[in-house]
């Protein structure tokens, strides 16, 4: 039986470096920094404070550009894309979810995923049964009316995760998602972005510099001082 040649990562980068000049003095940021991610995968790179994680997370996603090396994402050149072209992989190819939710406070729960799907071109039809289902799958389906005041910060952070969801990208990119939570919460929000990885089939990029989460990864990654020093 012949076997196929195996698919390219979902992300590859090469030597990614960042940094920033303020006269004569220079910042990095990053230092060379590579890294693959594969279809499906629940990634977690993990490292302290100013290590440069939230840098390479905002490059991945197109939300900032690199100084030097390659960021190949989804088939996409991010690095040496227009701010147009990255207008569009961000709403094609990236769910986005943050450490503190982003959710439209005067919108309910369904009117925020649903915010998320305005940028695609999908029927009003299918905008509402991707919101019923993926807060459905967050476990939200009897609060799908609640305004974020009056949902837990856990259930905040279930509404985000819906809503990146429901674009159904093959990259969903989270910044610090537990860091606004407790300890128990945050558990369970890892836990449930880990199932709902298995189940859509898109992969996570979780950074941050929780320990405890590492532990639900396929792979971890740390990086100090801006250099992926081990996977």
């Amino acid at each position: 039986m012949s076997i196929g040649p195996a698919s390219p990562p979902l992300v590859r980068l090469s030597k990614l470096s960042k940094w920033y000049d303020h006269g004569a003095i220079r910042t990095v940021v990053l230092a060379e920094a590579s890294l693959t991610v594969d279809d499906g995968q629940f990634v977690v790179v993990l490292g302290p404070s100013g290590s440069g994680k939230t840098t390479l997370l905002n490059i991945i996603g197109a939300m900032d550009t690199p100084s030097s090396g390659s960021v190949l994402v989804a088939g996409v050149d991010v690095g040496r894309s227009s701010p147009g072209e990255c207008a569009v992989f961000r709403r094609d190819k990236i769910g986005f979810v943050f450490q503190f939710y982003n959710l439209f406070p005067t919108l309910t729960a369904a009117e925020n995923v649903e915010a998320g799907l305005e940028v695609l071109s999908l029927s009003r039809a299918e905008v509402k049964r991707r919101t019923r289902e993926y807060l459905h799958a967050v476990g939200l389906a009897d609060r799908v009316g609640a305004f974020p005041a009056q949902l837990s910060g856990g259930q905040q952070q279930r509404v985000a995760i819906a809503r990146a969801l429901a674009k159904e990208p093959p990259l969903v990119l989270a910044d610090e998602p537990t860091g606004n939570l407790d300890r128990d919460t945050g558990e369970q929000v890892v836990r449930l972005m880990r199932e709902l990885s298995r189940r859509t089939g898109a992969a996570f990029v979780v950074v941050t510099h929780n320990a405890e989460i590492a532990k639900m990864a396929d792979r971890v990654v740390h990086i100090v001082g801006g250099k992926v020093v081990e996977e």
